[in-house]
Parts: C-alpha cells; sequence; structure tokens
C-alpha cells in the first residue's frame, strides 16, 4: 500500500482536470493504460470525483460458497468494504469486467456515500442505478444489473492491487473521474500531475477560444508558432491564469 496521503492542495487542483489532461501526461510519462475502460458515470455530476483507491476485488461465485446466508456474515468482504473505507477515499471494485450481476445496490453506495467516501468505481454492474445516481457522490460503472452479485461473484479481497477496467488499481492511487470516465493516476505521481494539468486546461481553454474566433490549428495546438505562444502569454497576464 502506498503512504502517500492526497493533501487538499492537490485534490482542489484535480478537481479542476479533465480526464484527457491526465491521460495525455500520463502517456508523456510511458503510462498508457490508466483509464479504466467500459465504465460510465451512472448520472454526471458537475464536480470531478477525486480520491486515493480503496479496492475490492471479486472472483466468480462458486455455488457453495455464495449462498445467500452469506450475507449474515458480518466479515462479508463486500459488507466490511462499505465500512472501512476511509473518508475522502475511492472505492474501486474489480468484477472482471462482469456486469451480469450486480456488485453493490444503492443501500450499500448510500452507506458508503454517508460516511464520506469521495465516490465509488466498479467494471461490473449496480443494481437500483436510479438511486445511486440520485446521490451527490460520484459513481461509475458499465451498466444497470439487477441480480445479486452472490449469483456470479463471490467478494473475496480488501485494500489490493487489482484490475479494473484494464486499468491496474494499487490501493493508494489517485483516481480522478470528469463525465468522459475515470483515470488511475499512481501515488507517486499526483502532485506534479495535478500541477501540470493545471497548466494544459489553462492552455487548451485559450486553444478553444481562439479555434472559436477562427485561428488554424495548425501551429496553435501544438504552438509550434511564436505568434501564437506570444497571444497566449497575453491570454495568461489577461486572465489571470
Amino acid at each position: 500500500m502506498s503512504d502517500y496521503t492526497l493533501s487538499e492542495d492537490t485534490r482542489a487542483k484535480l478537481k479542476k482536470v479533465s480526464t484527457a489532461s491526465v491521460a495525455t501526461a500520463l502517456y508523456k510519462r510511458g503510462l498508457r493504460n490508466q483509464f479504466i475502460q467500459g465504465v460510465v458515470p451512472v448520472a454526471p455530476k458537475d464536480e470531478n470525483m477525486v480520491g486515493q483507491a480503496f479496492t475490492l476485488r471479486y472472483i466468480p461465485a462458486r455455488e457453495d460458497r455464495n449462498p445467500i446466508t452469506v450475507f449474515r456474515n458480518p466479515e462479508h468482504p463486500q459488507r466490511v468494504a462499505m465500512e472501512t473505507c476511509p473518508p475522502g477515499h475511492v472505492l474501486v471494485m474489480d468484477a472482471r469486467k462482469d456486469a451480469r450481476a450486480a456488485t453493490a445496490g444503492s443501500i450499500l453506495i448510500t452507506r458508503l456515500a454517508l460516511r464520506g467516501a469521495a465516490g465509488v468505481v466498479s467494471d461490473g454492474g449496480f443494481r437500483d442505478a436510479e438511486g445511486i445516481g440520485a446521490l451527490d457522490m460520484p459513481a461509475y460503472y458499465a451498466k444497470p444489473s439487477a441480480p445479486t452479485n452472490l449469483t456470479l461473484h463471490e467478494a473475496l479481497d480488501i485494500n489490493v492491487p487489482i484490475s479494473c477496467g484494464d486499468a491496474p488499481v494499487f490501493p493508494g492511487d489517485v483516481l480522478v473521474g470528469d463525465k468522459d470516465g475515470v483515470m488511475v493516476i499512481p501515488a507517486h505521481l499526483a502532485d506534479e500531475l495535478a500541477d501540470e494539468c493545471t497548466g494544459m486546461e489553462s492552455f487548451e481553454d485559450f486553444v478553444l477560444e481562439e479555434v472559436k474566433a477562427g485561428t488554424p490549428i495548425i501551429g496553435l495546438y501544438p504552438p509550434t508558432k511564436e505568434e501564437n505562444v506570444q497571444k497566449y502569454e497575453a491570454w495568461r497576464q489577461k486572465t489571470g491564469r
């Protein structure tokens, strides 16, 4: 597990950057597969999801181990994860990209939200998705699913390295989610990416203004023409960015 602690300053910066900027910054560092494939917001939120990963790993359910009575066990990993995910963290679930059965439903996710979690991500399904979408806490999933997790999944390990939507997720990594999806930032890169991506967002806002004003892309994005570099610097002075 990472000993990194996400600062409020870095969290605030990452709340304002896009997953596209994060993906580009990671790509520059040789990291190509940090986007959680196949998950979407249960309901779009106006603010980014940002928090460190707390993980839950599912394996295929074996019928003799997963009757519905296992939920009576106070040590059941799915229930324990909901009660132990630290406030400000994101619960990330590895369901092997199998959304035919739910990895959680609205009652458990509501409990997670009320405990102060920053979000939840599953590469499987959620049941009662409408209720989850109504929460203020961001949630991401593959699609709605009515069957209980026990029909296909067994919750096994808490806070271990997992795969979620083919992205490697280590406990303590920093998750950033927007309306496009979710990026996983290795913990040791979170602070520098927050700074770099803040600058990228500034530049791209400038570029979009220029494009809307009729400026051609070539020489602007990337800024290979000196006149555009100078225009950007003037824009920064004017906007304070």
